[in-house]
């Protein structure tokens, strides 16, 4: 890894952006992020996931670059994200999904926490855009390891991410083993936690777009494999009730989509043995009994700016 000597207050930025066969999205994404206020130097690396890289046709203006490269680890997001970050330059590092864009300020509100706190991670608050509708979601000034164990903090999304690179190289990079690289952000959120307290920018500079492209809508298999990888990964996860009851609640809720209704009922059992106030669990029996569709109680849930 190399990087940018020149810090003065506004350091070089190095923006990764995972994609694959949304050239269209890509393009919002893209040029939102070359578009920032940012006074400082700023690059945005597009990873090519599985598929042939195709530049985006971006206007690049003074002080941006813009990267095109293949994914040269694992195949997935996570290996992505982390082909990113190998062929950065920067000295702060920046996730943006290719189906979001950032508010013109983003950046700059982010990077002058980051000089303001002496914080080495940095988020913001999020716009959630689904069907017509738009949720505002905005995580507390600062989250630490306990709360993350006990609550995901769900407003605390990737393409929010600012992160120190000397912060990320003692972190770790993206988890590559996290079955299908579902929830790769929140184990990379509480390696950073457990380190030092996650920070947001107290505004909504992110709009965050879920739509039937996402790749990880109703993918259920992959879902409960990788809640049980972070299960097993986190002793914390598992010493926590609440925290155990949210995650078994939510593979009790993927195995019912499944049809798997015995797998479903253990993990719902589990789930309201550490929290009888688990929602999950009662919403997951439902399921698991045929009194509503899976994909039914997943859209009412993105009507809200929810997941389950």
């Amino acid at each position: 890894m190399t990087a940018n000597a020149k810090e003065d207050g506004w350091p070089t930025v190095s923006v990764v952006v995972a994609t694959r066969h949304r050239p269209e999205l890509l393009l919002r994404a893209v040029t939102s992020i070359l578009g920032q206020s940012y006074p400082g130097e700023l690059e945005c690396l597009v990873v090519f996931d599985q598929s042939e890289p195709s530049p985006p046709h971006a206007e690049v203006p003074v002080s941006r670059k813009l990267h095109v490269l293949s994914n040269t680890r694992k195949p997935g997001l996570a290996g992505a994200r982390n082909a990113g970050i190998d062929a950065a330059v920067g000295t702060v590092i920046a996730f943006c999904d290719d189906d979001d864009t950032w508010h013109p300020d983003k950046l700059t509100r982010q990077v002058e926490l980051l000089n303001r706190s002496g914080a080495e991670f940095v988020a913001c608050g999020v716009r959630i855009l689904y069907s017509g509708h738009v949720t505002v979601r905005m995580p507390p000034a600062q989250t630490s390891f306990d709360q993350l164990v006990h609550d995901r903090v769900a407003a605390l999304h990737p393409s929010a991410f600012v992160m120190r690179r000397s912060a990320l190289e003692d972190i770790g990079l993206v988890d590559e083993e996290i079955p299908g690289s579902y929830g790769e952000d929140y184990d990379l959120l509480l390696r950073a936690a457990r380190r030092a307290p996650v920070l947001a920018v107290q505004e909504p500079l992110v709009d965050v777009l879920w739509h039937e492209q996402s790749f990880f809508a109703e993918r259920w298999q992959t879902i409960s494999e990788a809640l049980r990888y972070l299960l097993a990964k986190y002793p914390a996860l598992r010493a926590d009730p609440a925290g155990r009851a949210r995650i078994s609640g939510q593979i009790a809720f993927a195995e019912a989509a499944l049809a798997r209704r015995r797998e479903a009922g253990r993990f719902i059992w589990r789930a309201l043995r550490g929290n009888p106030a688990e929602r999950r669990a009662y919403i997951a029996l439902a399921v698991a009994v045929g009194v509503i569709p899976a994909t039914s109680v997943v859209r009412a849930a993105n009507r809200r700016g929810r997941g389950i």
